[in-house]
């Protein structure tokens, strides 16, 4: 696809600072986009992320924030920062999340039943990966409203790995953002913004997967940049019209892209 027509768009990339975020943010500079990257807690990934894109692109196209997602202050300040400093906002990649490490570090191994997770690990999951894309949706919107045009992505994961034993709260989350994307895209109909799910199709080297994986499970993980060729896709005008699906990044192929499209959640069944 020409990125060209990305050129001069303005992004903000949830999670921007590690594994799938950062693939996702520095493709998007590379194609000539303006991109806030965010970290809830640490600023040295994003700031290494902004670094790594100027010297690759000679230009000052990624401007780090320490920002949560799920704190609607923070994400009206994220929106705001964007139309102060380019005046406008096109894309919104809702990456940030947090997933099973956080119940336990064997939890594919040994998956933790549901009435064993404490309630405020519980909280903190379903906060990030499901208010945090409300929260930063609902800041959003308005403005995209506004120029007639924008995209939504939601990174999401396999419907198998929603129901899979052991996995709550993470599965319940994701199954929640589907729904949310599913709903969206219905409110959005005909507004010029789109709403859809990407996920990578399988497990991915990020930093979800716990450190002492074995290196031959490890060797059977996606790399984070499969998500780069259908984000760029579905973030551009060649995507207009496409709205409420999820994209399979494994399947995915810029010769055929309706390969790796499905409908996203339920909603449409």
């Amino acid at each position: 696809m020409d990125t060209h027509a990305l050129a001069g768009r303005v992004a903000i990339v949830t999670g921007g600072g590690r594994g799938m975020g950062r693939e996702m943010t520095l493709a998007l500079a590379r194609a000539g986009v303006r991109v806030i990257a965010t970290a809830a807690a640490q600023s040295g990934e994003i700031e290494r992320v902004a670094f790594d894109a100027q010297a690759e692109c000679d230009d000052e196209r990624v401007l780090p924030m320490l920002a949560d997602a799920s704190n609607p202050a923070d994400a009206e300040r994220l929106v705001a920062t964007a139309l102060s400093r380019w005046g406008r906002l096109d894309i919104l990649i809702n990456n940030a999340g947090r997933g099973m490490k956080y119940v336990s570090e064997r939890f594919l191994t040994e998956p933790t039943r549901f009435w064993e997770v404490d309630p405020d690990t519980w909280r903190m999951v379903i906060d990030t990966n499901v208010n945090g894309p409300f929260l930063m949706a609902r800041a959003a919107v308005p403005h995209m409203l506004a120029g007639g045009w924008g995209r939504i992505v939601n990174i999401s994961m396999n419907h198998d790995t929603m129901r899979r034993r052991g996995f709550s709260p993470y599965g319940p989350s994701k199954a929640a953002l589907e729904s949310e994307t599913a709903i969206w895209a219905q409110d959005l109909e005909g507004s010029g913004i789109t709403v859809n799910a990407l996920l990578p199709g399988g497990a991915t080297d990020t930093g979800m997967i716990p450190t002492g994986l074995p290196q031959d499970a490890r060797a059977t993980l996606l790399a984070p940049d499969i998500v780069v060729p259908p984000l760029l896709w579905l973030v551009s005008p060649e995507a207009d019209g496409i709205t409420g699906r999820r994209l399979v990044a494994n399947q995915w192929s810029c010769e055929d892209p309706a390969k790796a499209l499905e409908d996203a959640g339920w909603s449409r069944r």
